[in-house]
């Protein structure tokens, strides 16, 4: 148990990569103020925290058994990109979705043994709240998103606009925000599938202390301000938490990569030699994150239109083929990488000039904190939001033309791919280099936030009083 003149506080993040990776950024953050951090997961989960942490001994680890026996799931089963990376379908994940809240009673037991004095949760297990208040606990929410996404899907949600135009693919304004801003309901309306839980986790989670959120102020300040005014909801921004990674050997082993920069894997070598050998902005970065799965059609246009643009390229691909001859005709202009990567020190190499982005928040505010602009190309989620805050209301980045999220099955033709990576990477555009120029001030904004005196620093300092001043 920690030292009770000590800080504790638990983070407890969902069982996928996206969700994990801010959690281990966030624990470190508040390591850093003098907090004694605990990151609760499960056993086969727990090593990719430990690669992450091992410079951080200050930072915990428990396990929580997880029960997929139980709901029927395959064993080894613990976490998200097990099913997509199979492609197990929505049955497994309903399952995985149950197995989380037989999580409850050995998460409990934790807390009264502990006692911390916060519990940092995933918005994904909404049960955590009552959980935390049977001990006395606080809880803070986690969503894994900015606040601008938690706003918009707020009013998603209250005003059901989707339900007032004809089709799923008619545009629709959500009411009440800052900017007018149009979406259909096949970027972001409710979706069939598991909406009764999503309603649930929503209004369970409205019960909570307040919200913990990866984003700084001056990102979408009027969005900051709506969230807490209009809303009415407590939160605090502490990010852009990537950017608690301040050495190589922790941005490196940032997501469970392995050693420093000169210790990765063999590949990541020679992805420096290669990067070091190009021009400044001459590259651009491809990754679409480590959920999103496009089958062969989407595969090949998105490889026919980077091979069109004619411009340098760095393409991480998670899964699926490439066209027969692709990397040969590309040589020594582009470089592919099959699986992990190392995104924030490639985003920040010199060479890189833009990111073709799926728009997940991580990834978002990574390209932001690197000063980059973007071409957003939205798949799911909450990320045709995010796009919206990129591309309408900060002004850094081009659409590619996503029209729906991708379990529609619609397919972006090369021809768009192609035109928007010309553009991000044209040197002749005024648009484009004024995108630029706010693309390179943002990324100095987001760094002075989490310095001493920033806003995201003084924000996570009155977070650490406040819960002091409650023990108290």
């Amino acid at each position: 148990m920690a030292s009770r003149q000590q800080l504790h506080v638990y983070f407890f993040p969902f069982m996928a990569h996206g969700h994990m990776i801010p959690a281990v950024d966030m624990a470190k953050l508040f390591a850093s103020r003098g907090v004694t951090a605990t990151i609760v997961t499960t056993p086969l989960n727990a090593p990719l925290f430990s690669k992450t942490i091992k410079t951080h001994p200050e930072i915990r680890i428990r396990t929580l058994d997880f029960p997929a026996a139980e709901v029927g799931l395959p064993a080894g089963c613990e976490n998200v990109d097990f099913i997509t990376s199979r492609n197990l379908g929505r049955e497994a994940m309903s399952k995985f979705f149950l197995a989380t809240t037989l999580l409850r009673e050995p998460l409990e037991k934790l807390l009264d043994h502990d006692r911390p004095d916060c519990l940092v949760a995933d918005m994904f297990f909404p049960w955590s709240t009552d959980s935390a208040a049977r001990f006395g606990v606080p809880r803070l929410l986690f969503h894994g998103t900015g606040f601008f996404a938690l706003s918009a899907m707020a009013a998603v949600a209250a005003h059901q606009p989707y339900n007032r135009v004809a089709s799923d693919t008619d545009p629709f304004v959500l009411p009440g925000l800052p900017h007018e801003i149009r979406l259909t309901k096949r970027q972001g309306g409710e979706s069939d599938f598991m909406s009764e839980f999503f309603r649930r986790v929503r209004e369970a989670n409205s019960g909570g202390y307040g919200t913990l959120v990866n984003s700084f102020y001056e990102l979408e300040p009027a969005y900051v301000d709506h969230y807490g005014t209009v809303l009415g909801r407590k939160a605090w921004h502490v990010g852009p938490v990537s950017l608690a990674n301040a050495d190589v050997d922790d941005k490196a082993s940032r997501g469970g990569g392995g050693g420093g920069r000169q210790a990765v894997v063999d590949q990541d070598h020679q992805i420096w030699k290669w990067l070091d050998a190009k021009e400044q902005n001459a590259v651009v970065y491809i990754c679409f994150g480590s959920v999103a799965n496009f089958g062969a059609e989407q595969m090949r246009e998105i490889a026919i239109g980077i091979e069109a643009s004619g411009r340098d390229f760095v393409w991480v691909v998670r899964g699926g083929e490439l066209p027969e001859g692709f990397e040969a005709r590309t040589e020594g202009r582009g470089m592919v990488i099959r699986g992990w990567a190392p995104q924030v020190l490639i985003l920040e190499h010199e060479a890189v000039g833009a990111f073709v982005t799926h728009c997940g928040w991580n990834s978002t505010l990574e390209g932001i904190a690197a000063g980059l602009p973007m071409v957003t190309w939205p798949v799911s989620a909450e990320q045709f939001y995010n796009e919206k805050l990129v591309t309408e209301v900060v002004g850094i980045g081009v659409g590619v033309g996503a029209e729906q999220a991708a379990v529609y099955g619609a397919t972006v033709e090369s021809g768009k791919v192609e035109r928007a990576v010309r553009r991000i990477m044209s040197t002749g555009d005024e648009e484009v280099a004024e995108m630029r120029r706010r693309a390179k001030d943002l990324g100095e904004t987001a760094r002075r936030a989490v310095e001493e005196g920033g806003s995201s620093h003084a924000d996570l300092g009155d977070l650490i009083e406040e819960l002091k001043s409650r023990r108290g």
